[in-house]
């Protein structure tokens, strides 16, 4: 890489200036300040050398405002500028961690965020194991023998990190292709994680272009971009995670939901989505009673420029100790976003 206020030349993993040929996984070599081809020390020059002194082998280095990120196998390392006479310097951030790959970490708002080998991690100055609540999903699903091919990304519009990986169940052993094949994505902005089924191998956020651009099944895919692309509709869905009231330990009775959704951008004449909630009395059970409401677009504001579009109540009635909520929609020219939707429950007694 080139440092960005410093204008070296950086390679990691290289030859030794006296041993041509035998290279060294641990070394990093610097050419001399704004020169292409000048890499052996003088006097005169600012080239140079260092090694890492942990770890067996290079993983990734990743540039941010303030220093350089060094990945090994086994920790992480700060490499900053510091001039003349040793030129940069490196120091130890953390030992014992891990990452599942080269292109498994990425720099954004001056944080660095990775994915290790069964959880995640954050250094925004110091390194800690970010929580999250679908940990389980994620690694106990992961084809650990194709680590490498997890592919971090950036979505800044929506202050989101992705993390592409290959299933285990995709694996060639299990007669699938072995490609990435699920996501995972942190909002770093709200601090939420959700998850998903998507074939992409890897992903650039939007810069010169206007759209994220990602790679998969031999194409390029420009996302969020559109809803019916070629023609057919681009089914969409989410799904909440388990909700009770109090610790579960009382039924409750759903009888309405508000759903705050907004159809801005569609262009069908009476878009929807259908809202289903289902309850049942225990975590492992199964859903008991279950209720569906098409949600359709009620009224739109007059103003010269539509600011927002308007759905009513959605008329349900389902009683449980726990329940779930989702959202479809597989028609075309729908484009919906969920706001904060909220229900109307109540206690409902303890049978």
């Amino acid at each position: 890489m080139v440092s960005d206020t410093d204008r070296h030349i950086i390679a990691f993993g290289c030859d030794g200036i006296f041993s041509s040929g035998v290279q060294d996984p641990l070394l990093i070599r610097f050419a001399s300040q704004e020169t292409l081809t000048d890499w052996t020390p003088t006097a005169t020059n600012t080239s140079g050398d260092l090694r890492i002194g942990s770890g067996s082998k290079f993983i990734r280095a990743i540039q941010t405002k303030r220093e350089i990120i060094i990945w090994t196998d086994s920790s992480l390392h700060s490499m900053r500028f510091i001039g003349p006479p040793f030129t940069f310097g490196i120091t130890p951030l953390s030992s014992h961690i891990t990452i599942a790959g080269p292109n498994a970490a990425v720099a954004v708002e001056d944080i660095v965020l990775w994915m290790g080998k069964n959880c995640f991690y954050m250094y925004d100055g110091s390194v800690k194991q970010i929580a999250c609540t679908v940990k389980e999903e994620v690694f106990f699903n992961l084809n650990n023998a194709q680590l490498d091919k997890v592919f971090a990304g950036v979505n800044a519009e929506f202050g989101e990190v992705i993390w592409l990986y290959p299933s285990d169940t995709n694996s060639v052993a299990n007669s699938g292709t072995g490609q990435n094949d699920k996501y995972v994505i942190y909002n770093y902005n709200e601090q939420i994680w959700y998850y998903g089924t998507i074939n992409r191998d890897a992903w650039i956020d939007r810069g010169l272009r206007p759209f994220p651009i990602a790679t998969g099944d031999n194409y390029l895919y420009n996302h969020e971009k559109g809803h019916d692309d070629d023609g057919s509709a681009l089914s969409s869905s989410i799904e909440s995670s388990q909700i009770d009231i109090g610790d579960g330990d009382r039924f409750s009775f759903i009888s309405r939901l508000l759903p705050d959704l907004t159809f801005n951008g569609s262009e069908a004449d009476n878009p929807s989505v259908n809202v289903t909630i289902e309850g049942r009395n225990y975590p492992g059970g199964d859903y008991l009673q279950s209720d569906t409401s098409a949600v359709t677009r009620t009224a739109v504001s007059t103003s010269t420029v539509p600011f927002e579009q308007w759905t009513e109540k959605a008329d349900i009635r389902v009683r449980g100790r726990s329940f779930n909520f989702s959202l479809t929609s597989s028609d075309t020219g729908v484009r919906w976003r969920l706001g904060t939707p909220r229900v109307d429950a109540r206690a409902d007694g303890r049978r």
